[in-house]
């Protein structure tokens, strides 16, 4: 049981880290994806920017573009998987430059602020998230510590993972599961077997509660 949900934080923590890489999502509302591989991929609403409507044109145009040369990169058989990866960066890069040439010198001082914000959001909530587990599981201060450096720690390693580009998808995969087998190793030097039932009970409820939210807004 112990076993089971270690490896439940463990993935939660994995699957915290793939959150980061948000996919474009069909919206009528104008989203910016700032994409580094390992990093917090953070969906920006550009309504803040008041964008004009010839602007939203472009941004349209500009993302139907860059989809269409990435399904066209991955049809490509004829080069190597390095080959590929760069010449993804490559497109990227160049998206990213396009799309920030439409946007005015004032707005984009406002989308380097909202990433500011951003961040310094994702910290206050990070540390409100570590205040609520330390309550919750009656850690000590000494457990709390190493919560958040192995979760910091976890992350980090997950994130360089994904960064490493000598090395094949399969090996990724191979080398996750050995993070996820040290983190359960780590994790049992730090939780005891009380508190590592309590985790298990406050992830059903936080579970059942946001499916009965879910629920009661189908029935509005």
């Amino acid at each position: 049981m112990k076993k089971i949900i270690l490896s439940a934080l463990v993935v939660s923590m994995a699957f915290a880290v793939q959150a980061q890489q948000i996919p474009e999502r069909k919206t009528d509302k104008p989203m910016m994806h700032e994409r580094t591989r390992g990093q917090h991929n953070k969906g920006l609403d550009m309504q803040q920017l008041n964008l004009t409507p010839e602007q939203k044109i472009q941004f349209k145009q500009q993302r139907e573009s860059f989809h269409l040369q990435l399904e066209e990169l991955k049809k490509n058989d004829g080069i190597t998987v390095k080959e590929s990866r760069e010449r993804m960066e490559s497109l990227r890069k160049e998206n990213k430059e396009k799309t920030q040439h439409i946007l005015t010198t004032d707005q984009k001082a406002k989308l380097e602020q909202m990433k500011v914000e951003g961040k310094a959001k994702h910290v206050e909530m990070a540390k409100s998230r570590a205040e609520n587990m330390k309550i919750r599981l009656g850690l000590s201060d000494e457990q709390s510590t190493k919560m958040q450096k192995n979760h910091t720690e976890m992350i980090e390693k997950i994130k360089a993972l994904r960064e490493n580009k000598s090395i094949s998808d399969e090996n990724k995969k191979e080398q996750m599961k050995e993070l996820m087998k040290g983190q359960r190793e780590k994790m049992k030097s730090i939780l005891t077997e009380e508190q590592l039932k309590k985790m298990k009970e406050t992830k059903h409820e936080g579970h059942k509660e946001r499916m009965n939210s879910a629920e009661k807004n189908t029935k509005i």
